[in-house]
């Protein structure tokens, strides 16, 4: 087996999920979400693009029901045990499987929680089993108990959160290296990506995001590639990744001479990060994290030019998102921060009156004492070419 973890370490994983199990009274738990299989079972795939299920019951082996393609997957990547099989077979489900295998474990009139709340589940999938097991069982959304407990990373976690930093900041030093007039997106693409595979990292859970140009305002990825010209602007937003672990930065970058509206926003976005960091305390909210974002961009009349959201939680994640998307910093958002979260937080400025772009963004580790800063990168305006 290829485990990233010691079996000292799953074994606590899964105390700490039976014991959420016994708070809410399930009998069973179908989880379905490829980060929370990876979290407690060591299960590393993109097959959950097809149907898989992991069930969990408090003092025995979980059961995969699974794919061929990913029998050998699970075995070598896992500490599963039991891995049973669907078939495709034309006109034949594999939720009908799930039930028949809760049956034979005697779960008729059980209660039993799902992960609904994930991409390893689709709509079509999950109304099928909620039908399926409509007069089988009592069915609870457990979709939060694995997200919170990995919301809270080990030390054995966060090894792997600082060696995806020291990625992270490798990425953006080659990517810099060929960073100019006359720069190919592509280039400066493949240079990010190829230090983090040369650094012993994986692919990340979404695409780096690249745009220059007016494309420099987007905070998405999209295709299609274009040369810098002598006075241009260059958003990246990337992530250092380790063992599926994510350190993200942000970063605009200016090609040429930073006209007066970048050193304006570029100063903005800094002291709204140094905002956050300044409440990023244990005991505060999420939502604290944004006003703190928010109040000082607004003081600056830029509240039409931000984003309703300035950062989230990081971890394990699989495509298409590397984002903890229900942890987020989003206003009146009352989950407390606590120790040994890792949290990305992006001040990103969109001003689209004068195509103006601006980012930046930093990862993080909560402490007692304040927040530890993961890369080691300046927060000055990035400048090439001039």
């Amino acid at each position: 087996m290829a485990l990233h973890f010691s079996s000292e370490e799953f074994e606590n994983r899964k105390q700490a999920l039976e014991a959420k199990m016994a708070e809410r009274k399930l009998d069973c738990l179908l989880v379905f979400a490829q980060e929370s299989m990876y979290w407690l079972t060591g299960f590393d795939t993109f097959g959950f693009c097809f149907f898989q299920c992991l069930i969990v019951r408090p003092g025995e082996d979980p059961i995969l029901l699974t794919r061929s393609a990913d029998l050998r997957q699970a075995r070598h990547t896992s500490n599963i045990r039991d891995i049973r099989l669907w078939t495709d077979v034309a006109g034949k489900s594999p939720v009908g499987q799930v039930k028949e295998i809760l049956f034979d474990l005697d779960l008729l009139g059980a209660r039993i929680g799902i992960e609904y709340d994930t991409h390893g589940l689709t709509a079509a999938n999950g109304r099928e089993l909620d039908e399926t097991l409509r007069a089988f069982a009592d069915t609870k959304d457990a979709s939060d108990i694995i997200p919170s407990l990995r919301l809270i990373k080990s030390p054995a976690e966060l090894e792997y959160v600082r060696e995806a930093a020291h990625l992270a900041d490798k990425a953006f030093e080659a990517a810099m290296e060929v960073t100019g007039p006359g720069a190919d997106e592509g280039l400066i693409l493949s240079r990010l990506q190829g230090a983090i595979f040369e650094g012993g990292g994986d692919y990340p859970g979404n695409e780096f995001i690249i745009g220059s140009g007016r494309d420099a305002l987007l905070c998405r990825y999209k295709g299609g590639r274009r040369t810098l010209s002598e006075n241009d602007q260059l958003t990246l937003e990337w992530a250092g990744v380790y063992r599926r672990y994510h350190a993200a930065l942000m970063r605009t970058v200016v090609i040429g001479e930073p006209k007066p509206r970048h050193k304006e926003l570029h100063q903005a976005a800094r002291a709204a990060l140094h905002s956050v960091e300044t409440v990023m305390q244990v005991g505060n909210t999420f939502g604290d994290l944004f006003t703190a974002h928010a109040d000082v961009l607004d003081e600056r009349g830029l509240m039409s030019h931000r984003l309703n959201a300035c950062g989230y939680s990081l971890g394990a994640r699989f495509t298409p998102s590397w984002m903890d998307a229900p942890y987020m910093a989003y206003r009146g958002n009352d989950r407390v921060i606590e120790e040994n979260m890792v949290l990305f937080m992006h001040m990103i400025i969109m001003d689209s009156d004068s195509e103006t772009a601006m980012s930046l963004g930093q990862t993080y580790i909560t402490h007692k004492e304040g927040p530890e800063t993961l890369s080691k990168l300046s927060l000055d305006l990035p400048v090439k070419g001039r």
